[in-house]
């Protein structure tokens, strides 16, 4: 954990949302992408991939963490969730508790996600459906997916990535995605928003891409529940 009297913590945390949390953060509509196919990037430990291949959806997680093996993960997992859920105490008045209780609900959500994910992992680790990748360079065709998303690394760790690392990560999310890609958060944790946004949408321009901030029905961060949205 950091000193700081915000929220932080040292690392990259992989921990996952359900896809109910996907589908607020994203305003997202999954029966509109049935035999759509959908990228999560960086996919963490979010339930998205299993949930989506459910109802339909060609959906595929990448993620560096997906190398591992499913009990290796799940031991990721667990203590990623810990160390991130320690990090509320003291400085739980910088978050909007409307979608949470509380920090307890927090977790449960966390859980929830991350065993629906280890079991569908264990299942299909070994197929195309979990990839390992690293942004900004992905293994993927252009416009291989209709819809990408991609939530809660870019923006929300920006003290740790340069905004080089954002340019590059979005023209790759916007290379291999044919109609849309979505980003969430737009803010770190404590609720400061991403102050070169601004430069990364004309960057986004000068490639040939339009962009858009679309509020979103979900609410955790200070900041204004919004995201980006780069046509592609």
């Amino acid at each position: 954990m950091s000193g700081s009297n915000r929220y932080a913590i040292d690392d990259v945390a992989f921990i996952g949302r359900t896809a109910n949390e996907y589908e607020r953060m994203f305003d997202l509509d999954l029966s509109a992408w049935e035999d759509e196919s959908i990228l999560d990037c960086p996919g963490g430990a979010c339930a998205f991939v299993a949930t989506a291949n459910d109802r339909g959806i060609d959906a595929v997680g990448a993620d560096l963490m997906y190398g591992m093996s499913p009990g290796d993960l799940r031991q990721r997992c667990e203590a990623d969730i810990d160390t991130a859920i320690a990090g509320f105490d003291g400085v739980e008045d910088q978050f909007v508790w409307s979608f949470y209780d509380d920090v307890a609900d927090v977790r449960d959500h966390w859980t929830a996600a991350y065993e629906q994910f280890i079991e569908d992992y264990a299942d299909y680790h070994d197929t195309d459906r979990y990839v390992e990748a690293r942004l900004p360079d992905l293994p993927f065709d252009d416009d291989s997916f209709s819809l990408v998303l991609s939530a809660h690394l870019l923006f929300l760790y920006m003290d740790d990535l340069s905004h080089e690392f954002h340019e590059e990560s979005l023209l790759e999310l916007a290379r291999v995605a044919s109609d849309e890609v979505r980003t969430f958060p737009l803010a770190r944790f404590d609720g400061k928003r991403y102050p070169r946004l601004d430069d990364l949408r004309e960057t986004l321009a000068d490639a040939g891409y339009d962009t858009e901030l679309r509020s979103v029905p979900f609410r955790f961060l200070r900041d204004e529940p919004e995201m980006l949205v780069i046509e592609a």
